[in-house]
């Protein structure tokens, strides 16, 4: 061992809490020398004071324990002589140096050394990883970490993640390490020395990078040739190492007859759970007839999903080409990153962000922004960063841009997968997307929702009055300027007028006198950016729409036609699509196909097979949601907490943002630890710190009723608050409600209670995602006791699960017996 080399102190300390006037209560210090473990040191400090519950179940330790350790002054001339000539490495070092220098310094020991933090160190060189916790970034890199939150276990994991870091930057070329070192000052410690100790000698691979204009960029991989598929579904499955499932069969069988058949829309309808993307994907991918697939699914999220699991093992076992199409805003710029780069900033984070990108930019394949999880401590740089679909020709990236790169895999892959609200954008102007391939719509019924959205405009009011207000300052020209500060007086007068309401509908006059403003600054040579929108079509309906969030009021304008798009307009002719939902009838007087403008198709149902995974509850002693709200709250609290005593994962839903604060409000201080929807991270982000904690409550709203999947628990216990009824005043119900009225029917029976029992059932899909997966849902709505739609809601959710009305304490002992 070369005596010369420096030393590093990996280290790790329990206390008594997180502020400054903390004790040590436990030390764990892992030396290295040379990238080997050379010594390992640990205590039990004794604080002298007792500990908080919550710190003995986060660590384990006890005041029993602690009585028989030795007094911090009793340890401390062994602990500094051991770190005192090495490099201090914590994750997050902050709290254990400034911790452990002010202990060693009433002692009489002053601790000097530098220090490096392996969690800025991780940011850098492991850009997409989600979350920067020891416990993440170990469980992401595969480095055990068994005895979480003891501090040598800690310390021994974080030393791991030393090496690894290393481990990482060694593998970089010199060049690539060179241009980091131009920002390493932003690192908050002396987490630079671990870059500046590695020699800048590697090579750029020619055969996978290319240097350009300053950015180490991956070259495009080569394309493989596809491997035949067997025609036998169940072959294929097993090729893929996957299980074969009876409805997931059925269902691939429908698909192939669809195919066969000589109509060219198909809807199919199989329930959630059965591994319907592997169930279409395959037979498609087996017929040699077809040289393109396109499926597009309700999400984002969703289609990164596909991407990472089907469509990577599909690529991998049969080589089959494959590309996520999204937006230009989804993909970095790199115009405006090298425009970045060349600017100097005195903002360490910015220039951390700097470095992060770099590293990024040499292992991304696609250039997707969305790889980025921790963008939202410095989101107006990476929303300059995106693209905005133009590229000029001068470029120095023109051979390299990701955008245009993803627009051309589009065109040759076999299999190409984008989302609802995308593709619905790049039908309207350019068809030629799908000419040629066959078309899947994963959860139809959520397209048709993506299609009304995509009917209508919006645009938050306090984005366009920003926007006049700059217009207003730059413009010299008089006629400009009048019309900027009428439109600007409509808009603050509306704003004042919906103060009192959460929705304001605006008058066709007035409209007209709004409209008429942007229409004449357009004849002027002006057009606001923020409205371009609004001037695609001709509206019915403008309103505004006011929501509350924790820290803000929004004011949104939004627009919406009366009449229904029909999507079988916007399709080529003679295009082959394939609908997949769960639900196609709404009721007998609403079908999903009608409503997305198909007369001519096939329909095939797969029969839903009964299940004893999953068992429903109805509360007995529910609270009436339309009661006194707070005893109404009070009771819900009151079940939501007894429930957490079976420490199971459980996820509630309410139907508004405000119920759901109101409930996480009345949680808080009852100090039950809980996620909630908008107050702890994205919804991305929380689903993952949910999914990973064996006994956490997430609260939801939105999304989470048919949009995320809960695959990860083996058991999980559902709390649906309240019948998810739409808003009467929603601008889709009354579209609705207007169509079903002019024929006679009755807007409740035939849309209203089949739509709430729609999101009901697929809710309650949302946690039935695998055979082996258990689920408990609990019903808190009395009006299923009440009403006189009760029993046939009853009926029919109870129809392939087992259902029982009962109360409260019951529940908790039946729930109990059916989860063991």
């Amino acid at each position: 061992m070369d005596k010369t080399k420096p030393k590093y102190a990996v280290i790790d300390l329990e206390a008594t809490g997180a502020s400054i006037t903390a004790k040590i209560i436990q030390v764990g210090i892992v030396i290295l020398q040379e990238d080997e473990i050379i010594e390992t040191y640990q205590t039990d400090v004794n604080p002298h004071e007792p500990l908080t519950d919550h710190i003995t179940q986060l660590t384990g330790i006890t005041d029993e324990q602690l009585a028989l350790a030795p007094d911090f002054s009793q340890v401390a001339r062994d602990i500094y002589h051991l770190i005192s000539d090495c490099i201090f490495v914590a994750h997050n070092v902050k709290f254990d140096a400034n911790l452990l220098a002010e202990h060693l310094f009433f002692e009489g020991y002053e601790l000097r050394t530098p220090r490096v933090d392996t969690v800025e160190l991780a940011q850098v060189f492991f850009p997409a990883f989600e979350k920067y916790s020891l416990g993440e970034v170990t469980k992401a890199l595969g480095i055990p970490l068994e005895e979480a939150h003891t501090a040598i276990a800690d310390a021994q994991a974080t030393a791991q993640l030393f090496l690894r870091i290393k481990e990482k930057i060694r593998s970089l070329p010199g060049i690539l390490l060179e241009r980091l070192s131009r920002y390493a000052d932003a690192f908050l410690f002396e987490s630079r020395l671990i870059i500046d100790e590695i020699p800048l000698t590697k090579p750029l691979d020619a055969n996978t990078h290319a240097d350009v204009a300053g950015l180490v960029l991956r070259k495009a991989n080569a394309t493989v040739s596809e491997k035949c598929y067997s025609q036998d579904f169940s072959t294929n499955l097993a090729l893929l190492g996957l299980e074969e499932r009876d409805q997931q069969l059925a269902f691939s069988k429908a698909i192939e007859e669809a195919q066969r058949s000589k109509q060219k829309s198909h809807f199919i309808q199989a329930q959630s759970g059965i591994g319907k993307t592997y169930g279409y994907l395959i037979p498609l991918l087996a017929n040699p007839e077809l040289s393109r697939i396109v499926v597009s699914v309700p999400t984002k999220l969703l289609q990164d999903q596909i991407m990472s699991e089907e469509a990577k093992r599909l690529h991998q076992v049969f080589g089959t080409a494959i590309h996520s199409l999204k937006g230009p805003a989804n993909y970095i710029k790199l115009d405006a990153f090298k425009a970045s780069l060349d600017q100097e900033d005195t903002n360490r984070l910015l220039n951390r962000y700097k470095m992060q990108l770099l590293v990024w930019l040499f292992e991304t394949e696609d250039g997707d922004l969305d790889a980025i999880k921790q963008q939202q401590r410095l989101q107006w740089y990476f929303d300059e960063l995106r693209h905005d679909g133009n590229l000029s020709q001068a470029s120095l990236f023109w051979d390299h841009d990701f955008w245009q790169r993803s627009y051309q895999k589009a065109q040759s892959s076999r299999l190409l997968i984008t989302n609802h609200a995308y593709l619905l954008t790049r039908l309207e102007d350019d068809p030629s997307l799908i000419e040629g391939a066959q078309l899947v719509i994963d959860e139809a019924q959520k397209f048709f929702l993506s299609l009304e959205a995509f009917s209508r405009s919006e645009v938050a009011v306090d984005l366009v009055l920003t926007e006049i207000e700059e217009r207003i300052a730059e413009s010299s020209e008089l006629l400009r300027r009048r019309l900027l500060e009428s439109l600007q007086y409509e808009l603050n007068q509306l704003v004042i007028q919906s103060q009192q309401t959460t929705s304001l509908e605006i008058s066709p006059e007035k409209w007209q006198k709004i409209s008429g403003d942007i229409h004449e600054l357009e004849q002027n040579g002006l057009v606001l950016e923020s409205m371009a929108c609004f001037g695609k079509r001709i509206y019915d309906s403008v309103w505004l729409e006011v929501t509350n969030t924790p820290t803000r009021r929004q004011t949104t304008l939004k627009a919406g036609k009366e009449s229904f798009l029909d999507f079988s307009k916007m399709l080529p002719e003679e295009q082959v699509v394939y609908f997949v939902s769960a639900t196609l009838t709404i009721s007998p007087d609403l079908q999903l196909p009608q409503l997305l403008g198909f007369g001519d198709y096939s329909q095939t149902v797969v029969a839903e097979l009964p299940t004893d995974r999953q068992a429903i509850w109805v509360d007995q002693q529910s609270p009436d949601p339309h009661g006194d709200q707070d005893s109404y709250y009070h009771i819900l609290t009151d079940r939501i907490m007894a429930l957490a005593q079976l420490q199971k994962p459980m996820l509630i839903l309410t139907t508004s943002s405000e119920a759901l604060l109101e409930l996480s409000q009345r949680l808080e201080g009852e100090h039950v630890p809980h996620l909630a929807q908008g107050k702890d991270g994205s919804n991305h982000q929380i689903k993952r710190r949910f999914e990973s904690d064996k006994a956490s409550i997430l609260l939801g709203t939105g999304s989470f009723w048919e949009g995320v999947d809960f695959s990860s628990h083996d058991q999980l216990i559902l709390v649906i608050t309240r019948l998810p009824f739409e808003n009467p005043q929603d601008f889709l119900h009354q579209k609705v409600t207007k169509l079903l009225s002019e024929k006679g029917k009755n807007p409740f029976i035939s849309y209203s209670l089949p739509v709430m029992m729609m999101r009901l059932k697929q809710a309650m899909g949302r946690t039935s995602r695998r055979q082996q997966q258990q689920s408990a849902i609990i019903l808190l709505d009395r009006r299923l006791m009440e009403k006189n739609y009760g029993p046939s809601v009853l009926t029919l959710l109870g129809g392939e699960r087992p259902l029982y009305l009962e109360k409260s304490e019951k529940i908790l002992s039946d729930v109990a017996d059916f989860l063991l």
